[in-house]
């Protein structure tokens, strides 16, 4: 009898049946699932949605294509099936950040990538089953704004006290032994932990290469425990449906909310101390100098995920959240908007306005469901600004003004096609994002 091919999805499914029916479950056999076509497959349409630049190798999706995606993907396969699979290096790119300092990020080529990717695919299902619900980043049917949205109720339920966690170099710092360690409770097949160990290594001795596909996938596993262990807490403190201590973590960013009643005198400083005590096996570190309490009742605010919250009073004087993008992130879109038009050399007008309405709309949904309205303003008059002066530059006028009246907002928006979209929407309740 010929059994019908099971669907990756299918697939995925049962997978994470087991794992969530049997918490003790090693899984093997796990290796053949990576390496089919069908996973690569989807492994590499998933890459190529996503874009990048290529690795060290120079290689691009242009390039794959014209030779042949599935001969590409086949030898993939075969390498993986054949043992004979070896990632390259990783391209290496330097972010700047705002103090100075620069963020590394590791590209790996479009080939691992896929590998990458197909590894996430199948290890996904395992995991998910075991991840704590107070952890949202890199995960299905979950978003940043899920995470904003539960951060917000915990402010409006009482929890006035926040420590604003930063973690020093949390990527960079994950430990190849203990990330395999716990890898292995749930992985029985030795090919996979041999390729797992082929990935991370591709970073050096610590850490692993942020960049690739794998690695929002392993934060998550290695920061799991420290997940479960304040949920833990969160349930033992919490009095009916109203908790006195609640977590919330999107990769490396954390945010916990205490209870400001009077009768929680120094819970804070207990929870901050109990996270120590949690990331200390992990050899995890608190960056001291941006690690804060923040008391909301005080007027004070902290950021997370490109928003500052602070609590304010309406005219009506009842209590509500407002949420702002950073400076930070302000800052960020202004920059991307100069690159553009600075790289954009003798193209078009509209060409280049295609190109900053790209990225413009990304961030303008992601920052639309706060209190943006001052934001929007600020950034959408520097945008016109640039492109009036860019105009008035390619006209060869004298450059005593950027130009507003010779182009108008109806030119600009009505014939060049500039983004126009800046309505505010609010952030919805939780039960809406689940």
């Amino acid at each position: 009898m010929i059994k019908t091919p099971i669907s990756l999805q299918d697939l995925r499914r049962r997978i994470y049946r087991k794992a969530k029916s049997d918490k003790a479950h090693r899984f093997w056999g796990m290796f053949v699932h990576i390496a089919k076509i069908e996973t690569l497959r989807e492994a590499y349409n998933l890459a190529k949605r996503n874009g990048g630049a290529p690795g060290i190798d120079g290689q691009s999706f242009v390039d794959i294509e014209e030779a042949g995606t599935e001969a590409f993907l086949q030898e993939i396969s075969n390498d993986l099936l054949n043992g004979t699979y070896m990632p390259r290096k990783n391209r290496k790119v330097d972010i700047p950040k705002d103090n100075g300092k620069v963020r590394t990020l590791q590209i790996p080529c479009i080939r691992d990538r896929v590998v990458q990717g197909a590894l996430k695919f199948i290890l996904e299902a395992v995991f998910e089953a075991d991840f704590c619900h107070n952890s949202y980043g890199f995960r299905p049917k979950r978003s940043p704004h899920l995470a904003l949205a539960n951060v917000r109720r915990s402010l409006l339920r009482r929890m006035s006290k926040v420590i604003d966690v930063d973690l020093t170099k949390y990527f960079d710092n994950i430990q190849h032994a203990i990330l395999l360690a716990q890898i292995a409770k749930r992985i029985e097949d030795p090919k996979v932990m041999h390729l797992i160990k082929q990935i991370i290594k591709m970073a050096g001795k610590v850490g692993v290469p942020q960049g690739g596909p794998f690695s929002p996938l392993a934060a998550n596993i290695y920061m799991n425990e420290v997940d479960w262990g304040f949920d833990n807490i969160r349930r033992k403190t919490a009095c009916k449906s109203y908790e006195a201590v609640n977590y919330h973590r999107f990769a490396d960013d954390i945010v916990i909310t205490v209870s400001g009643h009077h009768t929680k005198q120094g819970w804070t400083q207990r929870a901050l101390q109990r996270l120590k005590e949690y990331i200390e096996p992990l050899q995890v570190s608190l960056n001291t100098e941006k690690t804060k309490i923040v008391d909301t009742l005080k007027g004070e605010s902290f950021g997370f995920l490109g928003f500052d919250f602070r609590r304010v009073l309406n005219r009506k004087h009842q209590p509500y959240v407002l949420m702002t993008p950073k400076k930070k992130a302000r800052k960020g879109i202004k920059a991307k908007i100069r690159e553009i038009i600075k790289g954009g050399g003798a193209a078009p007008a509209q060409v280049i306005i295609s190109k900053i309405n790209q990225v413009l709309r990304g961030w303008v949904n992601y920052f639309r469901i706060g209190n943006s309205s001052r934001a929007f303003s600020e950034v959408r008059d520097y945008l016109e600004m640039k492109i009036r002066t860019l105009l008035t530059r390619r006209k060869r006028r004298q450059k005593r003004s950027v130009g507003w009246r010779r182009w108008s907002n109806e030119y600009l928006y009505d014939v060049l096609k500039l983004y126009w979209d800046w309505e505010i929407y609010h952030l919805k309740p939780v039960e809406a994002y689940t």
